[in-house]
């Protein structure tokens, strides 16, 4: 009897496959605005690079009220006939004010050469919004202004631009799926008289999000963002503008440390560029910027310090 072996067991049944999981189409989320589609591709793709030296300093009075003081140095790019790049030293100082209320929003700029630029943030409703911002100077025909009305429905977006040279603008964002938005555009400006429409899809999961803009214009805009991990992303576009045949593409990546932000590009123009915040202390940031333009032999090296929050 000891001998016997035992019968094998019974093979484990499979689990029932489950079932798939039904889309309330009546219970969409709200998309990001229109003017926003490309907004994580632009992280990467666009941080804000310099050259020169800048200084930047925030001084908060209050919970809501807090004073800036900026200083920047570095050469600026002159237009030009010939290939070559020709640069010429320059300097400024900037003061500003800062309102910061969650219903309200005031910011307000001045620099040493007369230039004023304002921006306002007001919540009317809990779904309308009210943004405007304008930037006076001494030069005629330079200053703007420009007046947004977002209106934030359960699963849509809309937006009302208005802007001075007889610009009008509208767009609607829709969302189909949880994943899936499209929207479109349509703008006058009466100064120039021109006009045009344009479409935009975007597509986004926890792990990737996909864009595509089409425009009257002629202009194409094609972006991918992939997370490879919680602090790793990497991006790429497409530009191509039909009337003027002019293609770009880019690849870039965005790499958040525990003290620090990287992030960098390479397109197909030749340009290379590299963006670095680095946190020294609490309240002390320090930043590096570096762009190598290989075909018109520019190179743009920038280095600054921000202090405050």
């Amino acid at each position: 009897m000891a001998g016997i072996v035992p019968p094998p067991p019974p093979p484990a049944t499979p689990a029932p496959p489950k079932p798939d999981e039904k889309v309330d189409y009546f219970n969409l989320p709200c998309p990001i605005p229109y003017e926003e589609i490309h907004r994580e591709a632009l992280m990467s793709l666009k941080p804000e690079l310099f050259e020169g030296m800048r200084f930047d300093f925030t001084k908060g009075l209050n919970q809501k009220f807090s004073l800036s003081h900026s200083v920047f140095m570095g050469p600026t790019e002159i237009p030009s006939q010939s290939t070559e790049t020709i640069k010429i030293p320059t300097s400024h100082y900037e003061f500003g004010a800062n309102f910061i209320d969650p219903k309200l929003m005031l910011f307000g700029r001045i620099l040493t050469d007369g230039r004023l630029n304002a921006r306002v943030k007001c919540d009317l409703t809990e779904n309308l919004i009210l943004k405007a911002n304008a930037q006076l100077t001494s030069e005629p025909h330079m200053s703007h202004g420009m007046v947004n009305f977002d209106f934030k429905g359960s699963d849509y977006r809309t937006q009302l631009q208005l802007g001075n040279g007889a610009l009008f603008g509208a767009s609607y964002i829709q969302s189909v799926t949880p994943q899936l938005s499209l929207g479109g555009e349509v703008f006058w400006a009466g100064q120039h008289r021109k006009s045009g429409i344009g479409y935009a899809a975007r597509y986004n999961t926890d792990k990737m999000v996909a864009t595509g803009q089409v425009a009257s214009t002629g202009m194409v805009a094609l972006s991918y963002v992939q997370k490879v991990s919680e602090k790793v992303s990497l991006a790429s576009d497409f530009m191509y503008n039909y009337m003027s045949r002019d293609v770009t593409a880019s690849f870039g990546y965005d790499y958040i440390l525990r003290q620090c932000r990287l992030r960098g590009k390479l397109d197909s123009n030749g340009c290379a560029a590299a963006f670095l915040e680095e946190r020294l202390n609490m309240g002390l940031n320090f930043i590096l910027s570096a762009e190598i333009d290989h075909w018109k032999k520019d190179y743009k090296f920038g280095f600054g310090l921000t202090v405050g929050e």
